[in-house]
């Protein structure tokens, strides 16, 4: 069951006494354009995940397990992928790792590149129907397996009375185990991020110019 963090202000450290529970925090990447406006909004939400994620730890327990979309390996391995991979939600990491919390591998890596790749298919806007049908229908199997997985591995890992973090972007699908306390952690900056992009999206682009690289 996921809660939102609002409604958890003042939880009662004894009814999740021995329970697992997870705190998951959309991932938002550092953008690769140096848009100076977008880059602090970017930076002003991960120092609000920081204070949030530090609340909830306080109140529920410290982080024992970290959980990171994209990120197949554990230990030094994947914490050098999270780096690389976006510096902003590594700090997060790290600072946990750092006070003895386990970096698990969270991702089968075949079936995120098949999933990747079928990604791929779909965005270079296909023509014929069939073909289309035929892509979507590969790339939702992929999909499902992925989170499937992505389940059991947060399932087998996540020990009773622990406490785990999950940095996943939103939208996703993955059923967690029925017996796993799910916490989501939205900061404000989330809502100011999605809202500059919006606008960005609906802004119209100067006659001639080509569009902004995704």
């Amino acid at each position: 069951m996921t809660q939102e963090l609002g409604k958890i202000e003042r939880p009662s450290v004894e009814s999740f006494k021995g329970a697992r529970k997870l705190f998951f925090i959309p991932l938002v990447f550092s953008p690769r354009q140096l848009e100076g406006e977008l880059l602090q909004m970017v930076f002003r939400y991960w120092d609000q995940v920081e204070s949030q994620l530090t609340g909830l730890e306080l109140k529920l327990g410290s982080v024992k397990k970290v959980y990171h979309e994209l990120v197949p390996s554990g230990g030094d391995e994947g914490s050098k992928i999270i780096e690389e991979l976006n510096s902003t939600s590594y700090e997060v990491v790290r600072s946990r790792l750092e006070r003895g919390a386990q970096l698990e591998g969270l991702e089968d890596t075949d079936l995120l590149t098949e999933s990747m790749d079928w990604t791929r298919c779909l965005a270079m806007g296909l023509q014929n129907e069939k073909v289309f049908s035929k892509v979507y229908e590969f790339y939702t199997q992929a999909q499902n397996k992925r989170n499937e997985h992505i389940a059991k591995r947060i399932d087998e890992t996540l020990k009773e009375g622990e406490c785990g973090v999950l940095l996943m972007r939103e939208g996703h699908h993955v059923q967690f185990p029925p017996d796993i306390e799910v916490f989501y952690v939205s900061p404000p900056g989330l809502d100011e991020i999605k809202r500059w992009l919006r606008t960005k999206e609906m802004a119209p682009h100067p006659e001639g110019a080509e569009g902004e690289p995704e």
